[in-house]
């Protein structure tokens, strides 16, 4: 028997899409016709709300419980946080110290979350422009995009290059990036963030642009 909903936002295998408010709200109303909780995986939320240009309160409102990341994005070296009812907390704080989850001296995490959330989240608009720079130039390459790129994430298929994901791992290896691909896939995910600056976009499919007539 379902006893829980849970959703993701941005929805990672959906290519890092946002959900907006009105499918969280669609989704809410039916996890409240059946007596149901919903829970946001939003490790990326904040990607969502600035794609979808809304407050992230608008995003989280229909949800019991949230989780989110303070570094996939926000650029913090560690650290989620989950939020949730007074009942919810308390009952979640009981069982990640029976489980072993907790930690002492935590401030020093929390420091540079603080950061995270006061001056990181406007610019993931950059990490999206740069996904979408990225997008375009692989396209031009001939390698397929698989879905819309709204947030910083890039699903590619690479087979149209006759390529698999170790190839097109080993390509990047020669331009001196470091990439994951499996031998059998040729489906390679690339998210863009902090560390990741336009002019590495652009010197990245410099190389491509230089290796791939010789591959094809």
């Amino acid at each position: 028997r379902t006893g829980l909903i849970c959703v993701e936002n941005t929805h990672n295998r959906a290519g890092g899409i946002p959900l907006t408010p009105e499918q969280l709200e669609a989704d809410w109303e039916v996890a409240k016709r059946h007596g149901l909780p919903v829970h946001m995986d939003g490790a990326r939320i904040f990607n969502a709300a600035v794609a979808l240009r809304v407050d992230v309160k608008e995003l989280a409102r229909y949800a019991d419980s949230v989780m989110f990341c303070l570094s996939k994005g926000l650029c913090a070296p560690v650290g989620s946080l989950v939020v949730g009812s007074e009942e919810f907390i308390e009952r979640a704080r009981k069982y990640r110290k029976m489980l072993g989850g907790g930690m002492r001296q935590a401030g020093i995490i929390a420091a540079p979350g603080i950061i995270a959330l006061t001056k990181m989240v406007d610019r993931l608009e950059e990490d999206h422009e740069n996904a979408k720079l990225l997008a375009e130039g692989l396209r031009d390459l001939g390698i397929k995009i698989l879905h819309p790129v709204m947030t910083n994430m890039v699903y590619i298929d690479v087979s149209p290059l006759g390529w698999t994901g170790e190839d097109w791992r080993k390509a990047c290896e020669q331009l001196g990036w470091k990439s994951f691909g499996w031998p059998h896939s040729p489906i390679v995910r690339l998210v863009t963030h902090y560390g990741i600056e336009r002019e590495d976009i652009e010197s990245f499919l410099d190389g491509l642009r230089r290796l791939v007539p010789k591959r094809v």
